[in-house]
């Protein structure tokens, strides 16, 4: 089986595809930063290190455009991408060199990468064939979510929407067996146009594969269900080629045959044109119990296989602890899973940060907070907003049970409430985002910078480290991030370090399951 992976990022999703037998054709990432973490872990090439010789020369991990000469390879690492020069200007290492592109990453812009393959015919050829006869199984990807996700923007109209359609443009170019592409739960709400009217962007997506012959089966996921210690719904658009689905039906079984129905009923009329209400095709649902037997007696079995047990988070970090004596049988177990794909290292990525003596509070409160009820915790947030000055003996009497880190660094039980209003007052906050995790549930989605949540353990006091985060996400430990550990300000907005790459990969469980699921279609025909 092969593949060519958009928006690769530092390689989560190409980790669990790799650890089931798919071969790289092509990898394609906009952040030089990201992009280093995944040349370093896939290809064994060590760019940081390329960087600093003095005739730097890299192998398979190639610039479409840049500003700066392969010589200049240290700015390159820290280019914004968003000001890459137009084609035919700047700096190319794929330009005359078009063999170089097979099993390579090349780093810029799909956009540019849609343009550059549209005056190559014969290396889009080449690339549509497989680099020989056989052809492209696989186009999979994430394409960034910032305006889809809740907290976004919420506009059709954001520039960073257009980024899905480029996927489907690349896909009518190769044209794979199957494209699967991966997005946040948000993009299944409606968004509004300038005249306040609402689309939804998936069924949208599903409509423009259902065009370019893609028969589209819409799935809202869990990556909790596919034993990755995170509470993460994704959308799922896996679309398959109208022709190797015809020859896939045959091998269908009853629950195969519903999942498809409405989606081969919907790419008909879409191709023919049709206008389509939004009742023309659903989304298949984890949470929802008809669905789930859907899932769990078809080819996409994979993506449920811990439905009755999840992963929590003490699972997965425990043993990362300061002082623990956890055996850490989830570092082990994902360490054999994809043992086979990556280089044998060392540990790396979990440097402490260091946080001060009143975040340290903060987080301890934090800590209790997670125990005492989401009411409770909701009024203690208004208090440290200072939104309010009242507490009641009810919620006093669930907080006085626990102990709370003071100015001299002890721990104390506060007797009075006054004491304890007292103290919430010496720790005021804007802050809303930040909690702290609960030790039996899987993690929470929104991980992406280090200051979203704080350790679950009495004594661990801290945000979490880029190892303890990469554990979450069902990273092994030989997975090593590479580039800045994290940015700030300005920088923020384009540039990927290592907390942000690990926050917005796929995770490498939920990236195998999709790959069991989708290798289980290829292997029927």
């Amino acid at each position: 089986m092969n593949y060519i992976e958009l928006f690769a990022g530092c390689g989560g999703l190409s980790l669990g595809l790799k650890s089931v037998g798919f071969d790289l054709l092509m990898a394609n990432e906009l952040s030089p930063m990201a992009a280093e973490s995944y040349a370093y872990n896939f290809f064994k090439e060590d760019v940081d290190a390329q960087s600093k010789a003095e005739k730097p020369a890299l192998k398979r991990t190639l610039w479409l455009n840049s500003r700066y000469p392969l010589s200049d390879l240290k700015l390159r690492l820290r280019e914004d991408p968003r000001k890459s020069p137009p084609l035919g200007e700047g700096y190319s290492d794929l330009e005359g060199n078009e063999r170089k592109l097979k099993g390579s990453l090349v780093v810029g812009s799909i956009i540019t990468l849609n343009r550059w393959l549209e005056g190559k015919p014969d290396v889009r050829e080449s690339l549509k064939s497989g680099f020989g006869d056989r052809g492209v199984d696989l186009v999979s990807g994430g394409p960034p979510c910032q305006s889809f996700s809740m907290a976004g923007l919420r506009r059709m109209d954001c520039e960073k929407n257009s980024l899905p359609w480029e996927f489907a443009k690349f896909t009518e170019s190769v044209q794979p067996k199957i494209v699967l592409l991966e997005n946040v739960t948000g993009i299944l709400r409606p968004f509004k146009d300038d005249l306040g009217n609402s689309h939804y962007a998936w069924f949208e997506l599903a409509k423009a594969f259902s065009v370019i012959g893609y028969v589209p089966l819409c799935l809202h996921v869990n990556a909790k269900y596919a034993g990755v210690p995170q509470n993460r719904p994704r959308f799922i658009l896996m679309g398959v080629r109208k022709d190797f689905y015809d020859k896939l039906v045959p091998t269908f079984n009853e629950s195969e045959k519903v999942l498809f129905s409405q989606p081969l009923s919907f790419f008909e009329q879409a191709k023919e044109g049709k206008e389509l209400p939004y009742s023309a095709l659903d989304y298949r649902d984890v949470v929802n119990l008809d669905d789930l037997q859907l899932f769990k007696n078809s080819f996409l079995a994979p993506l449920v296989a811990f439905n009755s047990r999840f992963v929590t988070v003490k699972d997965a970090i425990d043993d990362l602890r300061t002082s623990s004596d956890s055996e850490g049988r989830f570092a082990k177990d994902i360490a054999k899973i994809f043992g086979k794909t990556l280089p044998n290292r060392e540990m790396a990525n979990h440097a402490l940060r260091s946080n001060g003596d009143l975040v340290r509070r903060r987080f301890r409160l934090y800590q209790v907070l997670q125990k005492v009820g989401n009411d409770t915790r909701k009024k203690i947030v208004t208090i440290l907003k200072g939104e309010t000055v009242e507490l009641t003996d009810a919620d006093w009497k669930k907080l006085s049970q626990f102990d709370y880190l003071i100015e001299s660094n002890e721990y104390v039980t506060f007797e009075r409430k006054s004491d304890f209003m007292d103290f919430l007052q010496r720790h005021p906050t804007k802050k809303q985002t930040q909690k702290a995790l609960i030790a039996d549930q899987p993690a929470p989605a929104a991980l992406s910078i280090p200051d979203d949540a704080c350790h679950y353990h009495h004594d661990e006091l801290r945000t979490l480290s880029v190892r303890e985060m990469a554990r979450i996400q069902s990273f092994p430990d030989s997975f090593e991030l590479r580039s800045k550990v994290t940015t700030g300000g300005q920088m923020r907005s384009f540039e990927v370090p290592q907390y942000t790459q690990v926050g917005n990969a796929v995770p490498p469980l939920l990236g195998r399951a999709l790959g069991q699921a989708v290798s289980e279609l290829l292997s029927r025909v």
